[in-house]
């Protein structure tokens, strides 16, 4: 957790106030404050993800694994994941997922049972923006393996899936979602900036921040 705060706080330029996980939360809602547009916060976030590793290691393991043993390299980031993110999503499992040719990668998923990150977050943008988008290209740009990551806004629990390839936005699920009766921000009205606004659902805070937003 010091690691990863102290890389936050080195894109961000100041800390938090706050200590522990409280300022995790706290350093990502100003990283999201920042920036106007989403793909702002999603690139610098991806930086962030980049900044935790030597600066040879993900692309050393693109050539060295991803490349010539996929499958292999899929069930080992999901083992890492399980294991040492735990700390920030909460407890979490490996599983089998369906791929893209609808076969099943046996144990080349993550399922995480209850996200903190994004319970505590309380917002369906910070999830995209700060998580969602940045690591799925993270892992499929720096590290060569497909991921696609799908969060479940009712019970807030995620299904990661290494080894498939993640849908066009304009087709996820994930960025229709209203934001959540608790996000900080929801007050806050911000122009849908996406093709589908006219179909966006809505709460009487209106639609998460810049989830659209290119």
């Amino acid at each position: 957790m010091a690691l990863f705060r102290r890389k936050m706080v080195a894109a961000i330029g100041s800390d938090s106030q706050l200590s522990g996980y409280e300022a995790i939360i706290d350093l990502t809602r100003r990283l999201n404050a920042s920036y106007s547009e989403a793909r702002q916060v999603q690139l610098t976030t991806r930086g962030i993800l980049n900044s935790l590793f030597p600066s040879w290691l993900p692309g050393a393991f693109k050539v060295m694994f991803s490349q010539p043993l996929p499958e292999f390299s899929c069930k080992l980031n999901a083992l890492a994941t399980a294991l040492t993110c735990q700390w920030l999503m909460g407890p979490c499992k490996v599983n089998d997922v369906e791929l893209d040719d609808g076969s099943v990668g046996e144990g080349m998923g993550v399922l995480v049972e209850r996200c903190r990150y994004l319970e505590q977050a309380g917002c369906a943008s910070i999830c995209i923006n700060s998580c969602k988008v940045p690591t799925q290209e993270f892992f499929e740009k720096d590290m060569g393996l497909p991921l696609t990551m799908t969060p479940n806004y009712e019970d807030f629990s995620c299904q990661f899936s290494f080894g498939k390839t993640p849908l066009p936005q304009q087709l996820d699920e994930a960025f229709s979602t209203p934001c959540f009766q608790q996000c900080p921000s929801r007050a806050a009205r911000y122009a849908d900036c996406s093709s589908s606004s006219s179909s966006s659902k809505q709460t009487d805070g209106g639609n998460c921040p810049n989830i659209l937003k290119p």
